[in-house]
This record gives C-alpha cells, sequence and structure tokens, in this order.
C-alpha cells in the first residue's frame, strides 16, 4: 500500500463524543464549520489562508456570526478533517482509501495554487500521478472508492484515470509484469521460500496471461463494465482471455452460478449481472465456453432476463453447440410445465446450430474457386455427428419422463435426422427408453418413433438386444436380424436389396410395399404389432444358428470334405446358400404362425416367404460393424 505524509507536526485535532472536534492549543477558536452533524471548533486564520471557499463563506456570514454550515462537501467530515489537518500543518496520511475523498473535499474547499503555493490539491495530484496511478492493486483500491464520490471523481478525471491505468497494465505482455499481483493458483515452493534448490537466486516466475483476472473481480459491476470495455478497446488481450474474465467474475458475483443451480436472492440486481455479462461477450465464435453460455442462459431464464440477451444466448450456443455436455442441456422446466425439462429451448438451440452450418456451407461454396474449401466441410461434418451424439445422448435422458409428449421427442429427433453418423447406437436407447416409460402409446406411434432409426447402423451387441427387445414392432426386430445376417455373411459376396424377394424387401427401411404379394391391412398391423414371447424365442434360436453357421463357414476349410479345402468360389457359394436359408427360415416361421392364428390373408400365396426361390436373393453390400450400446 502505497502511502504520503504531510504536515510534520503531530496530531492535534481532539474529538469530544462523536459529533465535536476541535484543536487542542491555548489559543480560543474563532470559528464553527457544521460538516454534516459534526461541529469542527477551529481557528479562521489556517482555514481562509489556504482555502478559497471557506474564505467566501465567511465573508458572506452575517456580522457576530461566527458558524458556518456545510452539507454537501464531497467526503463528508472525515474528508474535511483531512483538509483541516493539513490547514494546521498536522500530519496527513494519504493513501488507496483516502486519497480521492480529500481530493474531491479539496476540490470543493477550493485550495488551489492560486491560493497558496504548494496547496492540498497540488499534492494530491503529485500523489496520485507518481504512486498511485502507477500500482497495481493500489488503483483498483481507489477505482472503487470512486463511486460513492461521483459526480466529483469523474469530473476530476479520477475515474478515467483509473481505467486508463487499469486497462494499460492488463494488456501488457504477461512476460514484462514485475508488478506485485493475486492469482488464484497453487504457490510454488520458490515463493514460500522452501524450495531446497532454490539457492537464494529466486528465478523469474512465468507469469499466466490471465493473472489480472481474479483481482478486477472485486470491483462492483458498473466499474467491472468499464474496466471490460477499456481493456476491450486497446486490444492486446485475446476475446478467450476476456471470456476467461467474464466467466470468473460471473461466477464470483451470481450466488450458486458455478453449480448450476442459481440462488435468485435479489433478483434485479442478479438480473443486471447477467444481461451485462451478456453485452460484454466477445463477438468472436467459440472464445467463450459453451458450458458457461449454458449456465448463462439457465440463469437468463430463471432471472427473467429481456428477450433481447436469451436470443443472443441462444444464437452464440446453437454456433458451437457441439461443445456442450448432456449435463449442460439438461435445462428445468417452467414451473407451470408438466415435463421434467425444457425440450422446446433444446429443440430451439438445435434448430439455431443447423441454420448455422447450413449457413457456414453456402458460404464455403460460394468462396473463390482457388481456396480450399473441402477443410470447413470436414470441420462441419464432424461437428454434426458431434451434436446427433449429443441429442440421442439428451433424448435417452428426457426418455424416462412419463409426460414428455411423443412430438417433442419425434421433432428433436428429427431435427438432426440428416446428420450422417456411423451408429444409431444412441439413437436406438432413447427409443428403447421411452418405448419402456410410454407403454401406452398406439401400434402407429410406435411405428413413428422406429422410424427414426437405421437398423443396417446398429453394432452387433445393439442388434443382439434388439432381437430379443418385446418393447420393438415384430417387422423391426426382423428387419434387424435381417441385416445382421447380411452383415455377417458380406464377405462373402453382394448383391443389392433391389434383388430380394418383394415380400423381404416391403419389411426393409424403404422397402417396396408394392410388391406382387398383396397384404391386407390385418397383416400390416399385425408387422408393426410387438412380437410375441414365441416370436422372440424363435428369433433367438435362429439369431444363435445364423452365429454358428457363419463361424463354421468362415473357417477356410470345407470340415465336412474329405479331400483337402474347397476353392474359395465354393466356400462363398455354401455359405451363402446357409445364410439365405436361415433368412428364409425365419421369415417362413413368422408368416406361417400369424397365418395359422387367422390373422394374415394373402391374395397370391405363391410370393410368400416360405415359397421363394432362393437364387433369387442374393447378399448386399459389407458394413462394418459398430460401437455396443452404451
Amino acid at each position: 500500500m502505497k502511502f504520503m505524509k504531510l504536515g510534520s507536526k503531530p496530531d492535534s485535532l481532539q474529538t469530544d463524543g462523536d459529533n465535536i472536534r476541535y484543536v487542542a492549543t491555548e489559543l480560543a477558536t474563532d470559528i464553527v464549520v457544521n460538516v454534516g452533524e459534526v461541529k469542527f471548533y477551529l481557528h479562521k486564520f489556517p482555514l481562509l489562508s489556504k482555502s478559497a471557499r471557506l474564505l467566501k463563506l465567511v465573508a458572506n456570514a452575517e456580522e457576530n456570526n461566527d458558524e458556518i454550515y456545510i452539507h454537501d462537501i464531497p467526503g463528508g467530515p472525515a474528508a474535511f478533517e483531512i483538509c483541516t489537518k493539513f490547514c494546521y500543518g498536522m500530519t496527513v496520511t494519504l493513501n488507496a482509501y483516502n486519497v480521492v475523498a480529500a481530493r474531491c473535499s479539496a476540490e470543493y474547499l477550493e485550495m488551489y495554487e492560486t491560493v497558496e503555493k504548494g496547496n492540498l490539491i497540488y499534492k494530491i495530484e503529485v500523489f496520485l500521478n507518481s504512486s498511485i496511478f502507477r500500482g497495481w492493486k493500489d488503483c483498483i483500491i481507489v477505482l472503487q472508492t470512486t463511486k460513492p464520490l461521483l459526480p466529483w471523481s469523474e469530473e476530476l478525471k479520477v475515474v478515467s484515470h483509473c481505467l486508463d491505468s487499469i486497462a494499460s497494465k492488463a494488456s501488457i505482455d504477461a512476460s514484462k509484469v514485475e508488478w506485485s499481483y493475486t492469482y488464484n493458483r497453487k504457490r510454488l515452493p520458490s515463493e514460500n521460500g522452501n524450495d531446497p534448490h532454490w539457492n537464494v537466486v529466486r528465478k523469474h516466475q512465468m507469469v499466466p496471461k490471465d493473472w489480472w483476472v481474479e483481482d478486477l473481480c472485486e470491483l462492483q459491476l458498473d466499474l467491472y463494465k468499464q474496466v471490460i470495455t477499456a481493456i476491450k478497446t486497446r486490444g492486446n488481450i485475446s476475446d478467450i482471455v476476456i471470456g476467461e474474465a467474464l466467466s470468473a467474475y460471473t461466477s464470483r458475483r451470481l450466488p450458486g452460478f458455478s453449480k448450476g443451480m442459481i440462488q435468485c436472492g435479489d433478483a434485479i440486481k442478479n438480473r443486471l449481472l447477467v444481461d451485462a455479462i451478456v453485452q460484454l461477450l466477445p463477438t468472436g465464435t467459440g472464445t467463450v465456453p459453451c458450458s458457461f453460455l449454458l449456465k448463462l442462459l439457465r440463469a437468463a431464464i430463471l432471472l427473467e432476463c429481456g428477450e433481447v440477451e436469451r436470443c443472443e444466448l441462444t444464437r452464440r450456443i446453437g454456433q458451437q453447440l457441439q461443445e456442450a455436455t448432456v449435463a449442460d442441456l439438461l435445462l428445468r422446466a417452467p414451473a407451470k410445465e408438466t415435463i421434467l425439462f425444457d425440450v422446446d429451448i433444446v429443440q430451439t438451440l438445435v434448430d439455431e446450430f443447423v441454420a448455422h452450418e447450413q449457413s457456414v456451407e453456402t458460404d464455403s461454396l460460394l468462396d473463390n474457386e482457388f481456396q480450399e474449401i473441402r477443410r470447413p466441410k470436414m470441420v462441419s461434418d464432424t461437428s454434426k455427428v458431434m451434436v446427433a451424439k449429443l441429442v440421442d445422448g439428451y433424448l435417452a435422458k428426457i426418455a424416462r419422463d412419463p409426460n414428455l409428449p411423443l412430438i417433442k421427442f419425434l421433432s428433436l429427433a428429427e431435427a438432426v435426422s440428416s446428420f450422417s453418423r456411423p451408429s444409431h447406437d444412441g439413437l436406438y436407447h432413447a427409443i428403447d427408453m421411452y418405448l419402456k416409460e410410454h407403454p401406452g402409446i398406439s401400434k402407429s406411434e410406435r411405428k413413428k418413433i422406429c422410424r427414426l432409426m437405421d437398423c443396417r447402423k446398429l453394432s452387433a451387441d445393439a442388434c443382439m438386444h434388439a432381437v430379443q427387445n418385446e418393447r420393438l414392432p415384430l417387422r423391426v426386430v426382423v428387419q434387424v436380424l435381417f441385416f445382421e445376417q447380411v452383415r455377417a455373411t458380406a464377405s462373402i459376396g453382394g448383391t443389392s436389396t433391389s434383388e430380394l424377394p418383394g415380400s423381404i424387401r416391403a419389411l426393409l427401411p424403404g422397402g417396396s410395399h408394392g410388391s406382387s404379394r398383396s397384404t391386407t391391412t390385418n397383416t400390416e398391423e399385425d408387422w408393426d404389432s410387438v412380437p410375441t414371447a414365441e416370436d422372440i424365442k424363435a428369433l433367438k434360436g435362429e439369431l444363435a444358428s445364423l452365429r454358428l453357421a457363419v463361424c463354421d463357414g468362415g473357417s477356410g476349410i470345407d470340415r465336412n470334405s474329405n479331400g483337402g479345402g474347397k476353392s474359395s468360389t465354393e466356400k462363398a457359394s455354401t455359405n451363402k446358400m446357409k445364410g439365405l436359408l436361415i433368412s428364409q427360415k425365419i421369415f417362413s416361421k413368422l408368416w406361417s404362425g400369424k397365418e395359422k392364428n387367422g390373422e394374415i390373408t394373402s391374395s397370391d400365396t405363391s410370393d410368400s416367404p416360405a415359397s421363394t426361390n432362393v437364387d433369387e436373393t442374393k447378399s448386399t453390400p459389407s458394413r462394418s460393424r459398430r460401437h455396443s450400446v452404451s
């Protein structure tokens, strides 16, 4: 702490009670100055020789009236006392806590050089410029003391000098920082003097780029806004560090913010804080962590901040949604809602992301033809995959809500349906969770939600789970089993599903329902219904047989041959026949089982899966296995 002593005499201004001050001297006092509720019994000569204002007040006073009143002096009785001591030549100690009050009070009393050379205003200005404004911590303290002294401190340019000093020091190259600073970090052994290898020679420690962030958290909001604005105006600090500063300040000043549990407290004060932080956010995308923005949005919703601030946060979050986590998105729904989480705001964020990605792709296509446009597209595709995975995880969480309407689930899932992703395991998990928590949904609704999933993009473990899942429609179970078989036998050879029998194609995603087999409405409903326990048991048995057949066929040698191994062509043909026979066996069992119960009728039984010619069918191209369901 920097300080300055003025005068050489010992302090002799005495106190008599709370409201009386007097000078202990043999000479009787001849003037009483009332400052607020405090009376000062003083002498005219030392005061009037240095203060032009007191001289005017005494001159204008009535005759035989030695009492004057001052009610509007900045700094009040404490600041006036400092000026009084200076007039008497008493010792006055100035520091960062009282120097601004003394300066404003001296200005009020007109203690100029024109009144007496070396007057108080001159000495305080020298102290401010030579010491206070050159320091870091003192300058912050002085800035804090200027608020109760407005507008005097502003008119005297104390505020502007503090802002300029703080901004210039925060903007300096970190390697050149030599003054003392506060930083929330663990002290190094050499800083505590406990390093055994110190050898008395202190090494210069590396100063972090955000060394100033913690100290500025002590400032009140209006002053903090001015400081950050001044720092941003200089342009020497990166937007990332500015973002760190805003995050640190919000965590310090907004109760419960860091834990994601905002405590309303003074709602108006907290609302102003959130609004100010949103306005101070750096303009660049990705300069502020998405998790911080989502916490801000959570606070803005709870505190009912303005629509402009909420829209700005939504826009910024949407541009970097791929950085978010599922936990970040679990925003509680308003109290009036019956659902647990605010799905609408997440829907808006996803829509913002989609719109931003489309804009980026359009801008890339419009770039100069000599510029490289593949790299932005690659980054964009990666972001899409990450957001799709994020949405899948979020859907799995909100699916546990028994009051979640299907339309909200479908709308959010469809928003990212165009994003190509290698695995649909996460989406399958979300769908399964929704079906589990909402067993009463209709067949058509069950069909709609299952259409979101591509069975060809399920991992082997997910397929195994789906085949045994009694919550899925029979159509989906058969699709999963078929594609699992195709994947298992893909290395043998391939053909497109368009060459499969119409009755099989009709059950596959995008399959033709206009095949030669014409089924009734009952048949379609049966395939969209959930499988029975017998169906599941049959499918499990067939899947086990399928795996056994594939294992036996993949050894490269015909185990039943006594005359050496078969050729690769013969082996492929044999395995292909096995796989397709199993596929047809499953369809035949399921179809014939329902026909026996009178559930299925057909106008043309010649095209049923049981009677389809094996030669008509070939396997589909290879698809690699994916990660299992978490």
